[in-house]
């Protein structure tokens, strides 16, 4: 965290540190998460590598790594399914805290759920930390800019509140009635349009693993372009 600091360049610290200073809940973590825009990501990584650390790019689209032994950090500037870019945004409505001994800035409550609510698979599922910042920062989230980041995507939007209703009942009302009424009229409006000609299956963007069935043997179509690993 001290080397980073010391870069001068623009980070976010997220993942489980983040929901640790939102939510109070505490749990081990096999690394860090550090949002960064794709433009930096490079500068990051290159820092560390003159610094005699090991990096790789795991992933073009949105993930590089920083290796010092068995411990790592994640350079991350976009989600794996490309709905997520890191923008200036994000830094504009950033928090400050100390981490390790240094002043650092994570990721703002709104953009921590939005970072979250497409991490769904058999081995991760992220869904109870958004259930639990909603639960302890409603207050701070700016729904209108997180109904702006998902409007694509407004039901993957309002299952998470459905589940937050449901996870805790005497709370229901931490999430405004206003978004509840705009995302449940889409939905009575969705319900008189017929089905879609395209089939499309948009689980891909949860686990290309999981939904590998659709895409291989059922005739959807996938949601983006899938390659091999370079090794494989």
């Amino acid at each position: 965290m001290r080397e980073l600091a010391a870069t001068g360049l623009p980070f976010l610290l997220a993942g489980t540190y983040a929901v640790s200073a939102y939510t109070g809940i505490s749990r081990p973590t096999k690394d860090l998460d550090i949002f960064c825009k794709a433009g930096d990501s490079p500068r990051i990584l290159g820092v560390f590598h003159d610094l005699g650390y090991s990096i790789e790019i795991e992933d073009e689209r949105w993930l590089g790594k920083v290796h010092k032994g068995r411990h790592f950090f994640d350079v991350i500037y976009a989600s794996s399914n490309g709905t997520m870019p890191v923008n200036d945004q994000w830094f504009e409505h950033a928090r400050e805290i100390e981490v390790f001994g240094s002043q650092v800035q994570i990721v703002a409550p709104t953009e921590l759920v939005w970072s979250k609510a497409f991490i769904q698979m058999r081995h991760r599922y992220d869904g109870a930390d958004v259930i639990h910042v909603i639960l302890k920062q409603h207050d701070q989230i700016d729904w209108q800019r997180l109904l702006g980041y998902m409007e694509l995507h407004w039901e993957m939007l309002l299952v998470h509140l459905l589940n937050f209703r449901w996870a805790y009942p005497t709370e229901r009302n931490r999430v405004p009635r206003w978004l509840m009424d705009e995302l449940m009229d889409r939905l009575r409006h969705q319900l008189d349009l017929p089905p879609p000609q395209m089939k499309v299956c948009r689980g891909r963007m949860l686990s290309r693993i999981d939904y590998a069935t659709a895409v291989e043997e059922w005739g959807f179509a996938d949601v983006g372009g899938e390659g091999d690993w370079r090794d494989a």
